[in-house]
């Protein structure tokens, strides 16, 4: 059964979820992207189907937690409307905190971004390296020409751009990679957590970005068919990063939504061998 926490950032609550063993060996906090928040992404209950990544993590010994940021899912827009990659890093802080003190005497949490979520996860792990054991990036490029950075200015956050269905199946593109049932449950799910898009802002924050920065382990998890970056730049990332221990995967098979798709196992394979060999102090 997943636990809700709410985690004071700043005088916010951010809804944080937990999925754990027993008796868990490390724990590893999620990441969401632009347009979707934790649950339908990282949680997907499909009858019949094992396509929770965090149920796949629990089998295999770790505690996971998936963040709501403001605006997403379970958590709600603060004053302003707006969401800024520095509200995100900040409130990622807090997140990582409230989760050491969950397993006070394990070992610090790793952190996986997803698509943006990665630009939020390198710009942490910049700033405050100490909050975590190690790093795993997925469906990231952080020049990925077709994903703007930033979506919006001024003081009024427009609040009212709707998401849809459309937008919510479009990233299972590699066809038999995922069922159409499963197809139909994220998309319910994730129009139900998430009816309106949430507001971004401060595109220049974004400029704080640089690999050479990101000195603790890193694992660059790719799927093949990922139209979000290239070969190419994933070469240039994993290239540039400051990190002395990285890895890049490839998962095969797969699509942007790797970790719900056919290819599930072999992504639960890649990120848990990563995880089993950097679990930090």
């Amino acid at each position: 059964m997943i636990k809700r926490h709410n985690v004071d950032a700043d005088g916010h609550p951010i809804a944080l979820w937990e999925k754990s063993p027993s008796e868990a060996r490390g724990a590893i906090v999620l990441l969401h992207g632009r347009t979707w928040s934790a649950r339908p992404n990282f949680d997907l209950q499909v009858p019949g189907e094992d396509l929770s990544l965090m149920d796949g993590l629990v089998e295999a010994g770790y505690a996971a937690f998936a963040i709501d940021f403001r605006g997403y899912g379970g958590t709600l827009r603060d004053e302003t409307g707006w969401l800024s990659p520095d509200r995100a890093v900040r409130d990622l802080r807090a997140v990582l905190k409230h989760v050491q003190h969950l397993t006070e005497g394990g070992p610090r949490p790793s952190l996986l971004g997803w698509s943006r979520g990665s630009k939020v996860a390198q710009l942490t792990v910049q700033r405050w390296p100490e909050l975590v054991s190690s790093l795993v990036f997925f469906g990231y490029s952080p020049t990925f020409a077709g994903a703007p950075l930033a979506d919006g200015e001024g003081d009024e956050p427009p609040a009212a751009a709707p998401n849809s269905a459309a937008v919510a199946a479009s990233d299972f593109i590699t066809p038999g990679s995922i069922s159409q049932v499963a197809i139909d449950a994220y998309v319910k799910a994730a129009m139900a957590a998430d009816p309106v898009r949430v507001d971004w802002r401060g595109a220049r924050e974004w400029d704080e970005l640089d690999p050479a920065q990101v000195r603790v382990p890193t694992l660059l998890l790719h799927a093949e068919f990922d139209p979000i970056a290239t070969p190419e730049q994933r070469a240039s990332l994993f290239g540039a990063l400051g990190a002395a221990e990285r890895e890049s995967l490839e998962v095969p098979g797969g699509d942007h939504m790797a970790f719900l798709e056919a290819c599930r196992p072999e992504f639960l394979k890649a990120l848990v061998g990563f995880l089993d060999r950097h679990r930090g102090g």
